[in-house]
């Protein structure tokens, strides 16, 4: 009986030095209520600057038509497209969008999707979510250098 005393006493106090350890040594954390006004926050309240850890967050950021200046990335010709619907596509148009999509560097991916939507360009589905995760990984690429330089 004194041994399993001894075993939960133990845990106990391995856990309490645990929670101790994570919050003096998780600058990030936030209170509960903190993160509960996050979440019922909505979009358009967000600052201008998009934390860039979901998902919705990126696609609103892309899409947000933040720049009216309309620049052109080597891709006059989806201006032919203008006017169709995201699921109205062929392969080989898709693949149109791909070609231009992948050359891009990464510092140009949010002003080409922008430029597209100025352009009243409707992009076609599965290249929309490409779009979004590449912007993501850029993101998360551009973040991760910062952090490293400051380092």
């Amino acid at each position: 009986m004194i041994v399993s005393l001894w075993i939960l006493l133990a845990m106990v106090v391995t856990g309490i030095v645990l929670y101790v350890h994570h919050r003096l040594t998780d600058k990030d954390d936030k209170p509960a209520d903190a993160i509960q006004q996050e979440v019922q926050q909505p979009v358009a309240d967000r600052p201008e600057g998009c934390c860039g850890q979901h998902l919705v967050c990126e696609k609103e950021s892309l899409l947000a038509g933040v720049s009216k200046e309309i620049v052109y990335y080597e891709d006059e010709e989806l201006d032919a497209y203008r006017g169709m619907g995201a699921d109205e596509y062929n392969e080989e148009q898709i693949e149109q969008f791909r070609d231009v999509l992948y050359t891009l560097r990464p510092e140009e991916i949010g002003g080409w999707a922008r430029s597209i939507q100025l352009r009243q360009i409707e992009l076609p589905s599965v290249v929309r979510d490409e779009l979004v995760m590449l912007a993501a990984e850029a993101r998360d690429t551009l973040n991760h250098n910062n952090r490293v330089a400051n380092a």
